[in-house]
């Protein structure tokens, strides 16, 4: 079984906990900024955001170090914001890391800087402040749909003999060049959107040899693509414009194919390609939903799609015909039962598949697509839309948009009516999943005659019984650091049972709202002993809290 230590919580910092954590831990930090660091040897864990991406944010400011620095081991970073002061933001000096859906900034220093064999795996990390964007020196390993913009001098920097992949990745506005490759640099580039550099774009010098396929270099002071004096390239259906001349500069001692496109094929700004299967990690993920209470039935679904994407791969690598598949997804039923939850877990599935660049969730409800005159919902609607691109549109209680009656109504119907057409024209790049109510939801469905056919399957969330609602009680507690003292879980499966289950049951809410009110009386009886608890009367939920709060 997983370990996990949350921070604050069973733990007050997150140094307290990496000192304790066994191998294979997962240290999951709460919503807030923490003024520490990471400093990792020979480890083997996971340190997680345990809210939205970028919630839980290390500040190594004014510190003695990067905000992250490891040596050896294995290590997964997942949703932190990493900021250093006069460091690098990451150091990598050997071992392999795995980064996701980070944002990173450096005062001075590189977001990444990867050395000595070190491996780092970086997929959707946004480096938004320092010297330069990711550096490999003599290391490896890929970095994928993610973006380098602002940085003050190069970008991406690849030297002696480092080999990594840059896929589906944007460079943008780099005081310097886009991508500098030097010292025997191997690295492989697809895909990726290079522009607006103080220099030139890309730049290939010293014996290096890199691949540099289907990447559109663009709006840079120098020359699009330089490779200098006895270096090897092979440039391949990359897409140059608006450059200084000449667009591509090869040395007359220089080996390279270069062959241009001059338009298609090539990445949106801002939307990466789409990558290769990760095969773990559509384990871990499925793991995961799996570990999800009840939902038996949609968990059931899920597979389900997961299963018909992944023959869908295989036949497409046979040369089979595989036809068109739509991945927007309807989702009906109560609140509380876990719908936002599965559709972050959808969106990350579908980025591991390969099936979208990235699995990035945007949650949306009416107010952010309806606007206040005529015009305006179509503009508002397609910007989040187009903002979501390469990941999940969620619309909650999206039956709010359907007509009735009023000009305001209306201008939800717009929105209906613009979301149809956007699902339809990017149904490979985006996952729309709208939520609700089943008997509202089946009204929203009826408000464009073409709504229905775009989705590809109804969810029903069905209420939480007893038995599960007292499961999810107790996991918020033990998360949370307390336990039940005996028989506090019969007493919480009797409450469950009395409640109605009408339109305002909250679900999982329930359970969290009931032990939010249960601390409160805890607390309260606690200062009223007398003397100072001890570590078990802090813990501990007693019947009397249960009493206090459902009297």
């Amino acid at each position: 079984m997983v370990s996990t230590l949350a921070v604050p919580g069973t733990y007050p910092t997150l140094r307290d906990a990496l000192e304790v954590a066994p191998d294979g831990a997962v240290v999951t930090l709460a919503p807030g900024t923490y003024q520490e660091r990471i400093e990792l040897g020979s480890r083997r864990l996971t340190v997680r955001a345990a809210g939205d991406p970028g919630s839980a944010i290390v500040d190594a400011t004014g510190l003695d170090g990067p905000a992250l620095a490891m040596t050896a081991g294995e290590v997964a970073v997942e949703g932190l914001a990493l900021v250093s002061g006069d460091y690098p933001a990451v150091t990598v000096a050997g071992g392999r890391l795995r980064l996701r859906r980070c944002e990173l900034s450096a005062g001075y220093g590189a977001g990444v800087q990867a050395s000595d064999g070190a491996v780092v795996d970086a997929g959707e990390v946004r480096v938004i402040r320092g010297q330069h964007g990711f550096v490999f020196s003599d290391a490896g390993g890929t970095v994928e749909a993610s973006e380098v913009r602002g940085v003050t001098d190069d970008g991406v920097i690849v030297r002696l003999g480092a080999d990594p992949t840059l896929r589906g990745t944007t460079v943008a506005e780099c005081g310097y060049r886009g991508i500098y490759i030097y010292q025997s640099g191997r690295p492989t580039i697809e895909r990726c959107d290079v522009s607006g550099t103080g220099d030139a774009g890309i730049v290939v010098a010293h014996g290096s040899t890199p691949r540099i396929v289907e990447t559109w270099v663009h709006q840079t002071a120098g020359s699009g693509i330089v490779i200098g004096p006895g270096c090897t390239a092979v440039v391949e259906q990359c897409r140059v414009e608006q450059t200084a001349d000449p667009a591509v500069h090869v040395d007359p001692s220089a080996q390279a194919t270069v062959t241009l496109s001059e338009s298609g094929g090539l990445p949106q700004a801002g939307v990466a390609a789409a990558t290769a299967q990760d095969a773990a990690e559509v384990e871990r993920l499925l793991t995961e939903l799996d570990s999800m209470i009840g939902l038996a039935g949609v968990k059931g679904e899920v597979r389900a799609l997961i299963d018909e994407i992944q023959v869908n791969e295989w036949r497409r690598s046979a040369g089979l015909s595989v036809g068109a598949v739509s991945h927007h997804l309807i989702f009906t039923g109560a609140p509380g039962t876990g719908k936002t939850t599965v559709a972050r877990i959808y969106g990350q599935l579908l980025k591991a598949l390969g099936v979208l660049p990235n699995g990035r969730f945007r949650e949306v409800s009416r107010r952010d697509l309806v606007g206040q005159y005529i015009g305006h919902t179509a503009e508002k609607t397609t910007s989040v839309f187009e903002d979501a691109m390469g990941g999940v549109l969620f619309i909650d209680e999206a039956y709010t948009l359907a007509r009735a009656g009023g000009a305001a109504a209306d201008f939800g119907q717009e929105a209906i009516d613009t979301l149809v057409k956007l699902m339809e024209d990017h149904r490979d790049q985006v996952a729309v999943i709208v939520a609700g109510y089943t008997k509202e939801m089946a009204d929203f469905l009826d408000a464009n005659s073409g709504l229905a056919s775009r989705f590809a399957k109804t969810m029903e969330f069905e209420n939480y019984g007893p038995d599960e609602l007292v499961m999810i009680a107790d996991r918020i507690a033990r998360n949370d650091d307390y336990v039940f003292a005996a028989g506090l879980s019969a007493a919480l499966h009797e409450h469950f049972s009395r409640l109605e289950r009408d339109r305002n049951f909250g679900n999982a809410r329930e359970a969290r709202k009931l032990l939010e009110g249960m601390r409160k009386a805890q607390s309260g009886r606690l200062r009223a002993m007398g003397r100072m608890p001890s570590r078990d009367d802090l813990r501990t939920l007693m019947l009397d809290d249960l009493r206090a709060v459902v009297r």
